[in-house]
């Protein structure tokens, strides 16, 4: 069986950019991704906090479920997590792996020169 945390109603999450040390430290790895964050409200958060840690000690990935804007179930798996309890409720903290974007490798391959990965004196003839 699956470890997830879904949501089952409400809007698309909105996913930001991380620009935090210690969270961008989370996507080192063999794999190229980008660490993004969320937050949704929650009625368990402290039990969906303690699934994640369950997961994370067996070895285990956990993934956040979801519907994008177009309605296709998507899921990606969960890096961090942390519980809140606001005024409003309890809300979920979520850091996921997501894979770049086209764009993003676009401009990656747009930074990259030939130079800096080919070097005519390591050939010979």
């Amino acid at each position: 069986m699956e470890n997830k945390i879904t949501i089952i109603e409400g809007p698309t999450p909105v996913f930001e950019d991380v620009s935090d040390g210690w969270a961008l430290g989370l996507n080192e790895g063999p794999f190229l991704y980008d660490t993004i964050f969320t937050q949704v409200r929650t009625l368990n958060g402290p039990a969906l906090v303690e699934r994640c840690h369950t997961a994370w000690k067996s070895n285990s990935s956990i993934f956040l479920h979801f519907k994008n804007q177009m309605g296709i179930e998507e899921k990606a798996p969960i890096t961090a997590v942390r519980a809140l309890e606001t005024d409003e409720g309890q809300v979920l903290l979520l850091w996921v792996r997501q894979l770049p974007s086209y764009d993003d490798l676009l401009d990656i391959v747009d930074e990259m020169s030939d130079d800096d990965y080919f070097d005519e004196d390591n050939f010979e003839n």
